[in-house]
């Protein structure tokens, strides 16, 4: 599929496995999450652009390359959003952070915008979503559309699981926006949950039901 990068990195795969057990305590979950979204920033953030500057080493001058982490911004969708942005700002540190707040209504499935707020700039910045789940694809459809208002310089979108429905709702939506994911589960049931899946990520990672 055309822009949907799967991350099958044998050490992201691993850290996945271990989430999808039902027994998955809350901490080792979410320490998971936080685990797996820093290996994925590398393959996520493998085309982002660095300048040269000079390096004094404790032997001579050379040259080196560094990215600008200011001109980065990664976008949680809330709440869930808020584990993979954790774990990628271990990887960027300097990155600015934007929140999308989104919740499905249980009835229609919906995505309904509660809070949004960016940085200043976003025409100067490459923006990075990030939410386990790209299931129905509303919420993330619904983010993307709301960011584009702001005229960012690129968008990508980043979840830890998704499935053909999802890719296809997105494709559809935003055939421009490339995702990235460590796994294409089989398909959705009849209340949105991916299957096989791994629950619900938010409230695996919060301790709530």
């Amino acid at each position: 599929m055309p822009d949907v990068h799967l991350i099958d990195h044998p050490l992201v795969q691993h850290k996945l496995t271990l989430m999808r057990r039902k027994d998955a305590s809350t901490n080792s979950f979410r320490r998971l999450v936080g685990e797996i979204s820093m290996l994925m920033a590398y393959e996520v953030l493998r085309d982002m652009p660095t300048q040269e500057i000079d390096v004094e080493t404790p032997l001579e001058h050379t040259t080196g390359h560094v990215i600008d982490g200011k001109k980065l911004v990664f976008v949680s969708i809330l709440r869930a959003g808020t584990g993979i942005l954790d774990g990628m700002l271990e990887v960027v540190p300097g990155a600015r952070v934007g929140h999308v707040g989104l919740y499905r209504d249980p009835k229609t499935l919906v995505a309904v915008e509660y809070y949004f707020k960016m940085p200043g700039d976003l025409d100067e910045r490459d923006v990075v979503v990030v939410d386990p789940m790209l299931a129905t694809g509303h919420s993330a459809i619904a983010a993307v559309d709301r960011l584009k208002e702001c005229r960012p310089k690129s968008i990508k979108f980043v979840c830890l699981l998704t499935c053909p429905e999802g890719i296809a709702a997105m494709r559809a939506a935003h055939p421009d926006v490339p995702i990235y994911t460590a796994a294409i589960d089989r398909c959705l049931d009849e209340h949105g949950y991916i299957l096989p899946g791994l629950g619900d990520a938010g409230d695996r990672i919060f301790g709530t039901k």
